[in-house]
Parts: C-alpha cells; structure tokens; sequence
C-alpha cells in the first residue's frame, strides 16, 4: 500500500525538490505523492498535512546543511578562513544546483520565508529557530576573530545577524536574476561589515 520502509524518504526527496521549484503554495498533496511514486494513502499515514510535510523538509534540509556549516565553522582553520570557505561552499552549491536543473534554485530557508511567513505560524517559528542557529555559529567565529584583532564590531551578535542576512540577500540576487556571479561579491563585502584587516583580503590568484 506504499506504507514502505522507503516510502517517508520518497515523498521527502519529491517535496524538497518541488519546493525548491515551485515552492510551497502552487504544491498539492497529489502532486508530490505522484512524484513521489506514491499513494495518496501514503502520505497522511506519515503526514497529517501538507504543513507538517513541510516542517519536516525544513527539519531534513536544515540537519543536511548544520552538518556542513558545523564542519567548516568549527574547523581548525583561522576565523576568516573558515568564513571565507562557507561563502565559496555556499557559491559552489548554487553554482551545481543551476547545472542540474537550469536555473539558480536559491535558498529553501529564505524562499520560504518569503512565501510562508505570514501565513503560517509553525512555519515562520521554524525558520526563526534555523536562522538563529546559523547566526550563532557565525557568532562563534566572529568572535574569535574580534578576540584576535582581525575584526572591528561593536556587538558581535549583529555582525553575525548582518553577514548570514548578507550571506542570504546574495543568494536572493542570485535566484533573481539566475546568475551566480552575483555571489561574487560576498568575501569582500563580509570583509568590509566587520571591518577586517586589509591583510585578511582573499588572496589572488597568479
């Protein structure tokens, strides 16, 4: 009855695609079971609705990309560097969604902020709480870096605030105009908002 083992992780795969896509308010339920390869019956045994459907792709994606985040932040590399090698990750990704599909998908996070957080309040709770926790690993670094001279901010909290918001408008840009050289610009400005050393500036290349 497609009550599978696999079955859950199907209409995941199926909803995270199409939101990335479409986004959340064209999908029905029919859509993503078909998609999926599933029943309709499937879906409500694992999800009452198309909202707890979506919480859940919030809670896979967010696990996916903390890791990363967690890997880079927490690194042995210097502060800057480890800030550095999250915007190059961040653009390289952007850069292979586009190659898969043909247009430059964005961030789900901040697609569906913009889509859902004024209708949904579970929705706008989740993204809250996952763009808190990104701001707080970016804090961490911040403040290992203001510690080691390399950073001039008054709080360091929202300086973090201000490079994830950054981190994000880009990405929007990207998404806008589907082009990922607007992504260029990201280690530069980081630079110039927490009022690094000119001697922490990206190498260049020769």
């Amino acid at each position: 009855m497609g009550r599978t083992s696999d079955a859950k992780e199907k209409i995941l795969t199926a909803a995270q695609s199409l939101l990335e896509l479409r986004g959340y308010s064209a999908l029905g339920v029919a859509e993503i079971c078909k998609t999926a390869g599933v029943p309709k019956g499937s879906f409500y045994y694992f999800f009452e609705s198309k909202e707890a459907l979506a919480l859940a792709v919030l809670d896979e994606h967010w696990a996916v990309q903390q890791r990363d985040w967690v890997r880079v932040l927490r690194s042995e590399a210097e502060p800057l560097e480890r800030l550095r090698q999250l915007f190059e990750e961040t653009e390289a990704a952007q850069r292979a969604g586009q190659a898969s599909c043909g247009s430059v998908s964005g961030c789900m996070f901040g697609n569906l902020t913009l889509e859902l957080s004024n209708q949904t309040e579970a929705i706008r709770e989740r993204l809250q709480q996952i763009f808190e926790a990104q701001v707080a690993l970016v804090e961490d670094v911040i403040s290992e870096a203001l510690a080691r001279g390399e950073v001039t901010v008054a709080d360091t909290h929202e300086a973090a605030r201000s490079v994830v918001a950054q981190l994000e408008g880009q990405v929007l840009f990207a998404k806008l105009y589907n082009n990922t050289s607007q992504l260029s610009a990201l280690w530069l400005n980081c630079l110039a908002l927490l009022g690094a050393r000119a001697s922490e500036e990206p190498r260049v290349a020769v």
